[in-house]
């Protein structure tokens, strides 16, 4: 199954020659450029208490993408759940389901930065418990039923038109996340390609008595730009790239695992690493033909837009009509 993907998180790198304002709305048109072009989904992520502008309200975008589009996928991954009231997350993952008639779906994570946690009153120590208490409120709610939150009891209305299993996955790097997702009856959709944390999901979908219980591995990915001169491409980019990298690195958590992460600590090791890529168009048809992936994040790291924009335009151009 082909799985071509719009990616965007709006972290900028201080020399950024746009405006929030400007990257902001040139996500939006990209997005529904995705809409009408070979891609299946339109990605986004969420961090708070940033310096540098990652994108901190993942389902208000979403809402603005369903909106703007009609076909494409809209995902979050991770929405950090012990952040968030889990009635406040059904309340808009249902109005999510409605208006983009299902296409909206989220991998809830746990999270690894205690700054988030501190700045939002959430106790670090006790972060296990919280993603479990506030998920199972979560997933009752977006079920239609009534349920008690704050000593209060409620429900959602409208509810969602879709299964929950399709709006929510679990995420994570664990085998408390693998079984934390069959506990709870969902996907496991792990950061890193792990056979032994795959045991343990399907282990406890067991124990749960968890009959659908499916893992979605992550598929090479990499952040990926096309260009007809990858080398000129990489003096252009490059900076951003690596400030990209460099500030994902910067969270870096004993406990995570992710193959999205980059050990790379200038240009030339990003380049060899393999987990930025400026492609030719030939490279990135290539690579779908092998993995049935591509990984598009055409604003990474501040990149310009204009540049983002040639490297979606050579995929369509050049990629997308001998798909």
């Amino acid at each position: 199954m082909r799985n071509i993907v719009l990616r965007f998180d709006m972290r900028c790198a201080p020399q950024c020659p746009n405006t929030p304002a400007e990257r902001y709305r040139c996500a939006l048109e990209m997005s529904q450029w995705a809409d009408r072009n070979a891609v299946d989904v339109v990605g986004l992520s969420e961090h708070h208490n940033t310096t540098d502008g990652f994108l901190s309200a993942p389902l208000q975008m979403a809402g603005m993408i369903a909106a703007l589009t009609s076909r494409v996928r809209i995902s979050v991954s991770a929405l950090l759940v012990p952040l968030h009231d889990p009635l406040r997350l059904a309340e808009d993952i249902a109005l999510l389901d409605l208006v983009s008639a299902g296409r909206f779906s989220a991998t809830c994570g746990l999270g690894y930065r205690e700054s988030e946690y501190r700045c939002f009153g959430v106790n670090w120590e006790r972060r296990g418990q919280i993603f479990d208490e506030k998920l199972d409120i979560l997933l009752h709610a977006l079920k239609g039923g009534p349920i008690v939150n704050h000593g209060h009891s409620t429900q959602i209305n409208p509810a969602p038109v879709s299964p929950v299993y399709t709006l929510l996955m679990v995420g994570g790097n664990s085998f408390a996340a693998a079984r934390r997702a069959a506990r709870h009856g969902l996907y496991f959709c792990p950061a890193i390609d792990d056979p032994e944390l795959e045991d343990a999901y399907q282990a406890a979908c067991r124990d749960y008595g968890f009959k659908y219980g499916f893992t979605i591995p992550p598929r090479v990915p990499s952040t990926t730009f096309i260009s007809e001169d990858p080398t000129e491409c990489w003096r252009n980019i490059g900076e951003y790239l690596i400030y990209d990298a460099l500030a994902y690195g910067a969270w870096r958590h004993p406990n995570r695992r992710a193959y999205a992460e980059s050990f790379a600590c200038n240009i030339e090791e990003l380049k060899a690493e393999g987990k930025y890529r400026i492609l030719t168009p030939g490279q990135a048809l290539q690579t779908i033909r092998e993995t049935g992936s591509l990984h598009l994040a055409p604003l990474a790291g501040g990149v310009p837009f204009d540049i983002g924009w040639d490297s979606l335009r050579l995929f369509e151009q050049k990629v997308q009509p001998h798909l």
